[in-house]
């Protein structure tokens, strides 16, 4: 059997499953500062009439990090980079603890100038007196050679709690981006931090021991143990389960909408013939463009609980969430109150639903129930506006999907799949507003984490091979070692499906289940000097591609 648990803002969702159909299903309300008791909560109940012993795989997704990041309640730390001539780093600041020091690499991994051992200690005794405890180091080429990395890392180690490294990141050459990665995977480490630590908890106070998987930006899964070195990849977990949740509702052949209404955020994503687009360089969220590898969303700060208020005369929704609804003990107006108010949700305290509209419609000079449905109309032209901004963006650039690139296709969706709690209240005001086809996926308040339990693994790795030099590198995976001139393209695929499967095992995926690898890029080059052939340059990328794991059809036939 397998258990499935998105853990987000609001509510944390959790689904049994086995092979023949969903057994269980449960909601419950997630505490940011407590998240053990709201995990625990969440397996107490599902586990109530299932020994433990029958759960052989366990699937999180959570948006924490996501919402941290719009929430802007990121743990302060450090960045130090290094770039050379050539590029001024300052141009890529990313806060106030941001150091640019001395020490070069070139494009072919040699050293041009060293690190300055002196100026970094002074550095790291700043840091540490400043009370930062997380630092990120970044070098220009590190891909092409990591030592000045890894030496920095080597003297900051006796002054902070951890540092993340710039070529763990990514095989990809983009020093901007891995620049704001690295920054990424230090800023959501303590909050990803303690919810694995109440994960952990959670899993030995009931009995369950099995390694545990955590759905990772592309739709695939990585061990909860893996994530602690890349906690960043679970920027956009939630997104991704939600985006896996509606792959078997989403129309064969046509383009459709993904709308997740969660709590605090709005998820919005695109299906092209069942299949998720990707970002084919790495995710942008706020100010920051990374190298994450990702399927292709967007989150809006509006959701069910999110604060309403007027400015101006005008109605604001979000982007905050303050707490519940009044309806169910909150502190201020929220969308949901304006549900209960109009008699669409028979949950909650209606009175004190009442109470805060009452207040946002003597403000609009409304009635009660026309303000209301003035608050559900708003939500619902927010979320569409920003749907329709995203595909005018989209359709002005290249589509890529997870496994084809689409020169020169549109996308023209005529069909839009909601998750999330009020998703089928949702589903009929947009459709009656905006004339698309719009229907609730079937469980759609726990589709999400019906996506994420049956995500399969996922994983990629960057090769780099050059013959001149005598070696062969994955520097993100901690590999190289020397080739000879006859290296050739059969050598370099061969190694990089080695160290793929290698990869894809550590990270959780059955070894009896690889067969889904493809290779996403690869490039040949002549050395070439003083018309003498040299040597090869030899690049590949190969993926173990994102899917929904075998051996579960029932389930998804059951809710399609």
């Amino acid at each position: 059997m397998i258990l499935g648990l998105d853990v987000g803002g609001t509510h944390t969702d959790a689904v049994l499953l086995s092979s023949t159909g969903i057994q269980e299903r449960v909601k419950v309300s997630t505490d940011p500062d407590n998240l053990f008791n709201s995990v625990l909560t969440g397996f107490s109940k599902l586990l109530e009439n299932t020994d433990p012993k029958q759960i052989d795989r366990v699937v999180i997704s959570t948006t924490l990090t996501t919402n941290a990041i719009i929430q802007q309640t990121m743990t302060p730390v450090a960045m130090i980079v290094s770039a050379g001539p050539g590029i001024d780093p300052e141009n890529f600041r990313t806060g106030k603890h941001y150091y640019t020091v001395s020490g070069s690499i070139n494009h072919r991994g040699r050293e041009k100038a060293p690190v300055n051992e002196m100026q970094i200690q002074d550095i790291a005794k700043e840091i540490k007196k400043a009370g930062i405890e997380y630092v990120g180091v970044v070098s220009k080429f590190c891909v092409r050679n990591p030592s000045h990395e890894i030496l920095i890392k080597r003297i900051l180690n006796k002054y902070v709690k951890k540092v993340f490294l710039g070529h763990h990141v990514s095989g990809n050459l983009n020093f901007p981006r891995r620049i704001a990665t690295t920054h990424l995977n230090a800023a959501v480490f303590s909050l990803h931090k303690d919810f694995f630590e109440a994960v952990q908890q959670s899993l030995e106070e009931k009995g369950l021991t099995i390694p545990i998987q955590i759905l990772k930006a592309d739709g695939g899964t990585m061990t909860l143990e893996s994530s602690m070195h890349f906690p960043a990849q679970t920027v956009l977990s939630g997104p991704a389960a939600s985006i896996m949740g509606a792959i078997p509702h989403a129309p064969a052949g046509q383009d459709a909408i993904v709308l997740d209404i969660g709590g605090t955020t709005t998820d919005i994503a695109f299906l092209v013939d069942k299949t998720p687009l990707l970002e084919p360089v790495g995710i942008r969220r706020g100010q920051y463009r990374s190298l994450i590898r990702s399927l292709r969303t967007d989150s809006k700060g509006i959701g069910g609980d999110s604060a309403l208020r007027i400015v101006d005369g005008e109605l604001t929704i979000g982007p905050d969430r303050q707490g519940p609804a009044m309806a169910f003990g909150g502190p201020c107006p929220t969308p949901t109150d304006a549900l209960v108010v109009l008699g669409l949700m028979d949950e909650g305290d209606r009175e004190k639903a009442a109470q805060g509209i009452q207040g946002i419609a003597r403000e609009l000079s409304m009635e009660d129930e026309e303000a209301a449905d003035h608050i559900f109309r708003t939500c619902c032209s927010v979320i569409l506006k920003k749907t329709f901004e995203m595909i005018d963006q989209l359709n002005s650039q290249p589509v890529y999907t997870v496994h084809d690139f689409l020169e020169g296709y549109k996308l023209s969706p005529r069909k839009i799949l909601m998750l999330g709690g009020p998703a089928r209240f949702f589903a009929e005001k947009i459709q009656d507003m905006y004339k698309i086809e719009t229907i609730a996926v079937p469980e759609s308040s726990v589709a999400n984490a019906i996506g994420a339990a049956l995500a399969r693994t996922t994983c990629e790795v960057t090769v780099n091979a050059d013959t001149e030099q005598g070696i062969v590198t994955a520097h993100e995976e901690d590999f190289a070692e020397p080739v000879s001139k006859s290296f050739s393209e059969d050598n370099i695929v061969e190694t990089a499906y080695t160290l793929l499967r290698e990869k894809a095992e550590n990270a959780g995926a059955d070894p009896d289940n690889l067969d889904e690898v493809e290779v996403v890029e690869f490039q040949e080059f002549n050395i070439v000097r003083n018309f003498s052939p040299r040597g090869k340059i030899f690049r590949t990328k190969m993926q173990l591609k994102p899917g929904l794991i075998k051996g579960y059809e029932s389930v998804l036939s059951e809710n399609a």
